[in-house]
């Protein structure tokens, strides 16, 4: 993976989303982090009063612009010093919302990886347990994958992930050009997850064995673990699994099953972010 970037709204979880970019250069062949700031001003917010009958001025806009490039340089300089020897730190700020500045930027630097904090300073409050909308918005039209990183999470590297799989469908479902960039040439232990609920692996179900037998050889280079659990919960039992093995990574599969999918629920959106420890990864 060449390029990542890190939309920051200069909250804690997104300066920590940073760290986190600058320290996995060290296990990757990353050689640009774009840091971005979206700063969107409506034009009506320039021609007319908001209700306290203050309007906006154009010298008010450029110093803000101002303000927020110098945040980003600031916290460029710290990443400086934290990435691996050789990877360039750019910041941009972007004067359009926050989706469409991540997706111009992906396309326009090619970008091969998104790190964003699950939560912002627009739009979850202090007290709230909820995803910040941003995270929903950006994981289900990201043109590709999305890393999302808890408030408080701060590991040097990540030597052990998790990857949470039902087994259907695994040839159409598992994109493994981009495993093997994340993972190829790392010392990452892999644990594969089935959360099997309805017990076909143990009942021996010929579609199950069908699909294990043809994601043991997609995954044979990587030596991962299987494991099966049976929990009345898929998500739940994924999360405490990854806990219990002290896992710095979930990995989750782009199909309907997935986190993603589960990422469009509030209720569940809400679990994630108040219980996973640890970065999610939502794979394209």
């Amino acid at each position: 993976m060449k390029t990542y970037l890190v939309p920051v709204d200069f909250s804690d979880t997104a300066f920590n989303a940073a760290d986190l970019a600058a320290r996995v250069s060290h296990q990757s062949d990353v050689n640009t982090i774009i840091l971005m700031n979206a700063y969107y001003i409506s034009p009506y917010e320039t021609m007319l009063p908001n209700p306290d009958m203050v309007m906006l001025r154009q010298e008010e806009i450029e110093e803000e612009a101002k303000d927020r490039l110098q945040q980003l340089n600031t916290l460029k300089e710290k990443l400086t010093h934290m990435v691996r020897q050789g990877v360039k730190i750019v910041t941009r700020l972007n004067r359009s919302h926050l989706l469409r500045a991540v997706v111009d930027v992906v396309e326009e630097y090619n970008v091969d990886l998104v790190i964003l904090g699950s939560i912002g300073n627009s739009t979850v409050r202090k007290d709230s347990t909820g995803i910040g909308d941003h995270v929903i918005k950006i994981s289900k039209l990201s043109p590709v994958p999305v890393m999302v990183v808890p408030p408080g999470f701060s590991r040097e590297t990540i030597h052990e992930a998790v990857i949470a799989c039902d087994f259907k469908k695994v040839k159409e479902n598992i994109p493994m050009a981009f495993l093997h960039k994340l993972l190829g040439n790392q010392n990452i232990k892999l644990r594969v997850l089935n959360v099997d609920t309805e017990g076909k692996h143990i009942g021996k179900d010929p579609e199950q064995l069908a699909e294990e037998s043809a994601l043991h050889d997609m995954l044979e280079s990587f030596n991962p673990k299987y494991y099966y659990e049976n929990h009345a919960d898929i998500l739940t039992g994924i999360l405490d699994f990854t806990k219990e093995h002290k896992a710095q990574l979930l990995i989750a599969l782009p199909h309907k099953y997935s986190f993603l999918q589960s990422l469009l629920h509030n209720s569940i959106s809400q679990r994630l972010a108040k219980n996973s420890t640890v970065p999610v990864l939502l794979l394209k």
